[in-house]
């Protein structure tokens, strides 16, 4: 007896492609959907962000972070910088200026 987490659907292949078709919208709508090109105003590093709601923001560097941003180059190491308090700067500001639109 083979066990797996979630059925292949090996034998129904209209179900393989309905579940294709909605990744390919989970994708767009959790990863590439309104993203929003963000400066940072302190160094110019620009980010991709999205605001989710009011306290849930999503931000894609477009370069590493180590390379582009003095607060993480100075740690040394983008795993042990939670963010950089100047981009969130910028991007609240971004919010405020509606620039980057937050959902109702």
């Amino acid at each position: 007896m083979r066990w797996a987490k979630a059925p292949d659907f090996a034998n129904d292949p209209s179900r393989i492609q309905e579940i294709h078709a909605q990744t390919v919208l989970d994708k767009e709508n959790y990863l590439d959907s309104r993203l929003t090109p963000v400066e940072c105003r302190a160094c110019g590093t620009c980010v991709l962000a999205r605001k989710n709601s009011l306290k849930q923001t999503s931000v894609q560097w477009t370069s590493r972070p180590t390379e582009s941003c003095p607060i993480f180059r100075e740690s040394g190491s983008s795993a042990t910088q939670d963010s950089c308090p100047r981009l969130q700067d910028s991007i609240d500001h971004a919010v405020m200026e509606g620039i980057l639109p937050v959902p109702d």
